[in-house]
């Protein structure tokens, strides 16, 4: 039952991956796909739940914590991208095919069906969780400990997020830093929050079976690589260094990467 239902989620993402991946090609833009992200993955945890006879306490803290992530930051993605246009991240990928005339093959590749792909990765402790819960299984010290680091990260993104919004809507200076608030402590608090986020549903999750924790900590290393060495941090700092300039490589020097402590006290 738990192969069938991960099988028909799957379905049913990527036939919307290919389904996006044409308004893409109506747009000539792809940036969209960031919203996707959030509000897919909380599809798949909504669709695992409701796939359930009898859903119990924590299949239904899971789906929760999921949907409640997910609604809130597809929603904010996309009124991002219609605020601000093309992500010059996904322009910059895809410079080149589309120079080539490439441009359609590339978008569904490198991103949509790769997208989803990641999606299902990533989400693989909250579905199997959900799908794995028993309906009379007890809340537990580990199910809570996961909601806990959950709540963390659900603060640092959101928070971080908030004010990077306030900061674009206020500032003069295209090269202005913000380094105030949560930004005083690391370069990415929405980025760190949404590890955070990840590492406690998988621990939540794995309150349901240590079988279940085994065969889905790709989910969390995962996001957690893609946010500090792939598409997050890493690609996001390279133009922000050729925006930004000096102003930028100092607040690189004296501000964490990504687990927030105190800056450092000069550059």
């Amino acid at each position: 039952m738990i192969i069938e239902a991960l099988l028909a989620n799957a379905a049913i993402l990527f036939g919307l991956a290919l389904i996006l991946w044409v308004v893409a090609l109506q747009v000539e833009d792809v940036s969209f796909v960031d919203a996707f992200w959030g509000g897919g993955i909380a599809l798949l945890a909504l669709l695992s739940w409701l796939q359930l006879a009898e859903a119990g306490p924590l299949a239904t803290m899971l789906m929760a914590m999921v949907v409640v992530w997910g609604v809130r930051l597809g929603l904010h993605l996309l009124l991002r991208w219609r605020g601000e246009g093309e992500d010059p991240r996904y322009a910059r990928m895809l410079r080149a095919d589309r120079a080539k005339g490439h441009f359609a093959w590339a978008a569904l590749v490198k991103v949509f069906l790769l997208q989803a792909l990641l999606m299902l990765v990533v989400s693989s402790p909250a579905q199997y969780g959900i799908l794995e819960a028993s309906w009379d299984q007890p809340m537990s010290g580990l199910a809570l400990l996961g909601l806990a680091l959950f709540a963390i990260g659900i603060v640092f993104e959101w928070v971080g997020d908030w004010q990077l919004t306030r900061f674009k809507a206020r500032r003069t200076d295209e090269a202005a830093v913000l380094d105030s608030g949560l930004w005083r402590y690391t370069r990415h608090p929405n980025y760190f929050g949404e590890a955070c986020i990840w590492w406690g549903i998988w621990i939540a999750a794995a309150s349901a079976g240590w079988w279940v924790a085994a065969w889905t900590v790709i989910g969390p290393i995962v996001i957690t690589a893609l946010l500090v060495k792939w598409s997050g941090a890493a690609l996001l700092e390279k133009g922000l260094m050729q925006r930004k300039g000096e102003a930028y490589a100092r607040y690189q020097r004296r501000t964490s990467g990504f687990v927030p402590r105190p800056p450092r006290s000069s550059d």
